[in-house]
């Protein structure tokens, strides 16, 4: 993990350990990232939100960039939310302020429906949703994780940098590319590891929009504001999903990044901070 995330530890839980930086001091923010990035995803918007007066929590999620192994875990998206529910829980946290992006979102979705008790808010940042779990052209990867060998051959092939900007790997995700040493610190996991690797062919397998649809079915349910925060030029996930998710859950509004693919957090870090800062604000518990 990157300096910028702060001091490092771990959480033992049930079924596993998950690798976490924690910094700061204030109203929690737990982030949660998508599939095949860990928590330096987050490293340029941490610090901001820091220096806000939050306390910002990022954990290495078990979706194939993480670096404890995790064999007796749940990894179908559900078991994934009740993990992240059982995080919350272990470090005894709050009206926790929820950032989810990409497959993140996706898991979030399905935590704010299952397990929403610890939540305060959310911002939902460009998310996989409804049928778009996982969206064209990543839906070959379930089919593949089926395949024996197929995960290392694909971890393999994307050691080369001009691999990983194709669109079937970083090049939809990013309009600038990753500097290399981040891109090296999601994907060496599961290059290394044959025990990341069976991680994250679990997930994969489990990877359909059966778990978001069935999510979406209770979406009036949810009583937790929610910003939804999404990529005007988003090249996987159309602005018509973010509007789907504003109209279907009660508390939720809309607000559109210029100059962004669906990492937001890498494109328009700034942006994205100030968004979320401004919806912790106007909702945060007197």
């Amino acid at each position: 993990m990157r300096s910028e995330l702060g001091p490092r530890a771990i959480a033992h839980l049930n079924d596993g350990s998950v690798r976490y930086a924690d910094t700061g001091s204030g109203p929690p923010v737990v982030f949660v990232h998508g599939l095949l990035v860990n928590a330096n995803l987050w490293r340029k918007v941490v610090p901001q939100v820091v220096a806000a007066g939050y306390r910002c929590i990022t954990p290495d999620w078990p979706l194939g960039a993480h670096s404890i192994p995790v064999p007796d875990a749940d990894l179908t998206p559900t078991g994934v939310a009740d993990l992240i529910a059982e995080f919350l829980e272990h470090l005894g946290l709050s009206d926790v302020t929820i950032v989810a992006n990409d497959t993140g979102g996706a898991i979030t979705q399905v935590l704010l429906t299952r397990k929403p008790e610890r939540i305060g808010r959310v911002v939902l940042a460009a998310v996989d949703s409804y049928e778009s779990f996982l969206p064209q052209p990543f839906t070959l990867l379930p089919r593949l994780a089926r395949v024996p060998g197929a995960v290392r051959l694909t971890t393999e092939l994307l050691r080369s940098r001009m691999v990983q900007r194709l669109p079937l790997a970083l090049g939809r995700l990013t309009k600038n590319p990753i500097p290399p040493a981040t891109v090296d610190s999601f994907l060496r996991p599961s290059r290394e590891s044959a025990a990341i690797r069976d991680d994250l062919r679990r997930f994969l397998l489990h990877a359909h929009r059966r778990y978001t649809l069935d999510a979406a079915t209770r979406f009036a349910s949810v009583t937790v504001p929610v910003l939804v925060v999404w990529a005007a030029e988003d090249k996987l996930f159309p602005v018509s999903f973010a509007e789907r998710l504003v109209r279907d859950l009660p508390a939720a509004t809309l607000d559109l990044i210029d100059d962004s693919y669906t990492l937001i957090p890498e494109d328009q870090p700034e942006l994205l901070t100030r968004r979320i800062l401004e919806f912790t604000r106007l909702h945060a518990t007197p």
